[in-house]
């Protein structure tokens, strides 16, 4: 049986001070419940001095969750402390998150004080807010800088005090993986009280270590890890959940796992990249777009005889559908005729070999090759010519009226025409779109990003499309933010070779 390692998530603290990521209170409500499906032991929820707002978020999900531990940040200081427990009066578990800097960094330019007066304090911050709560964790800020003898009279002194459990931060993510390993290594062997509480691992990306020395440090002894969906963060971003979750499932041989439902992770991490706005990089390890995208025709080849040749991780276990044989001017045979016969031709070698060969000589023109393109190459062009999709006409109001768009398509040489309304311009033109359609879609990924500077921003919009168990994506670069959308998604649904209805008459 695997040793339990707890997963402490402070997505909603540490994550959301990213310039340009906050939530409001909804928002947050809607991660902390996505959290909690996910499986994670603790929610760090806010730090309620610091704004009414943050006050009130930490309150409104205390109400809303009640599997996890939710935890509010305080500086070891009586006023932070005594809001944090007020706003989490009504959590059915609740822990109050304390403490103060131990680097010499730490100790005498920023808090203009002296090492014996640091565990002073540390010591009467758990005393106080043990009178709260009976969970309260210390955490040791910039403890990856600190020398791991003093570090160790602190973590001793703040266990002695009654902390449940004691965070080991690398604040400014400048330790290596072994060296970090070392301090926890050090701890677990030199305090004598460390087996009252337990030691936990904040660990940030400034060099790209981050999950690296998480492991480290839960490898030496460490049986809680703080982290965040997508890994985002101050600066460089904290610990990936994801990231920690899966090593954990894929290397067994360690004997430590979470209870994280990880079939959920892309979900979660979709839900975070869209509520924040921050897109997640496509090469993003476990959540990334291209996680589970292969391009090479080697690798094409043997992921269709076996997954394992090239996946160390099957796609549904983290909640994608399945990998992507992404067609390109690398791709091989083998890929070529896997997505035909998808699209519905099986083709003899002779067959194939001359199609492929025309293929390549298309895939060194184009970025991507897509379904439509294979059908010509296939000798299929009324279908291609019948299913095509073009944007004649758009037309939007909004303003402080109900968003309202007008849209006319060309199916091939047919036009038709629909008029929609919507909580704003997009989805106005999104359902007009959807009406005139056969197949049932889902925007399952909506991301809008500046290329240029000033009131003439170009943005380019990436759309992610679900229809059954097919996937498509979309883009498209303009001035007017409603049309590039409005082109991103039927550039997707282009890709998804979707149909006209035909209950309509034509315009």
């Amino acid at each position: 049986m695997s040793e339990r390692l707890y997963v402490f998530d402070t997505t909603l603290r540490d994550g959301e001070q990213v310039p340009g990521c906050q939530l409001n209170t909804v928002e947050k409500i809607e991660v902390a419940r996505m959290l909690e499906k996910l499986g994670v032991d603790v929610i760090e929820a806010g730090f309620p001095v610091s704004s009414p707002g943050d006050f009130n978020s930490v309150r409104e999900i205390s109400k809303a969750v009640s599997e996890p531990v939710i935890c509010a940040l305080t500086r070891a200081v009586e006023k932070d402390i005594d809001a944090a427990a007020d706003a989490l009066k009504l959590a059915k578990r609740k822990r109050i998150h304390t403490g103060i800097g131990v680097s010499p960094y730490h100790i005498y330019d920023k808090l203009k004080s002296n090492p014996e007066e640091i565990i002073e304090r540390a010591v009467a911050a758990v005393k106080y807010a043990r009178k709260f709560v009976d969970d309260v964790e210390f955490y040791a800020e910039d403890a990856g800088r600190s020398e791991n003898e003093y570090l160790a009279r602190v973590v001793e002194a703040v266990i002695a005090a009654g902390a449940t459990v004691v965070n080991i931060p690398d604040t400014t993510g400048y330790t290596l993986p072994q060296d970090f390993g070392a301090k926890i290594k050090f701890l677990m062997d030199n305090v004598p009280n460390v087996d009252k509480a337990i030691i936990s691992t904040h660990c940030h990306n400034d060099l790209g270590m981050a999950t690296a020395n998480t492991l480290a440090g839960v490898l030496n002894g460490a049986r809680q890890v703080e982290v965040t969906i997508n890994g985002i963060g101050e600066r460089a971003g904290n610990t990936s959940l994801e990231e920690v979750v899966m090593t954990l499932r894929c290397h067994k041989e360690f004997g430590i796992d979470t209870n994280i439902n990880t079939t959920l992770l892309n979900k979660a991490s979709r839900l975070v990249s869209s509520l924040m706005n921050m897109p997640v990089q496509p090469n993003k390890a476990i959540v990334g777009r291209n996680a589970f995208a292969h391009s090479s025709g080697i690798h094409q080849d043997g992921v269709l005889k076996n997954r394992e040749n090239y996946e160390i991780i099957d796609p549904k276990d983290v909640g994608v559908d399945e990998s992507v044989i992404a067609l390109t001017a690398r791709s091989g045979r083998a890929a070529l005729g896997h997505r035909l016969e998808l699209l519905g031709y099986k083709l003899e070698k002779e067959a194939l070999d001359e199609v492929y060969q025309r293929f390549l000589k298309l895939a060194d023109k184009k970025k991507d090759i897509r379904d439509s393109d294979l059908l010509v190459l296939v000798g299929d062009m009324d279908s291609h010519k019948k299913s095509f999709i073009k944007l004649k006409q758009l037309q939007v109001m909004t303003g402080m009226l109900v968003p309202t768009a007008t849209v006319i398509l060309k199916f091939g040489d047919n036009e038709r025409m629909a008029t929609a309304t919507g909580n704003g311009p997009v989805d106005a033109a999104v359902s007009a779109i959807k009406s005139l359609i056969n197949d049932e879609v889902v925007i399952s990924e909506y991301l809008i990003q500046a290329m240029t500077k000033g009131s003439n921003d170009v943005a380019r919009v990436h759309i992610q499309l679900e229809s059954g168990n097919r996937h498509a994506e979309g883009f498209s670069a303009h001035t007017d933010t409603v049309r590039a959308a409005t082109e991103a998604f039927i550039d997707a649904l282009n890709i998804l070779n979707v149909t006209e209805k035909q209950d309509k008459k034509s315009k």
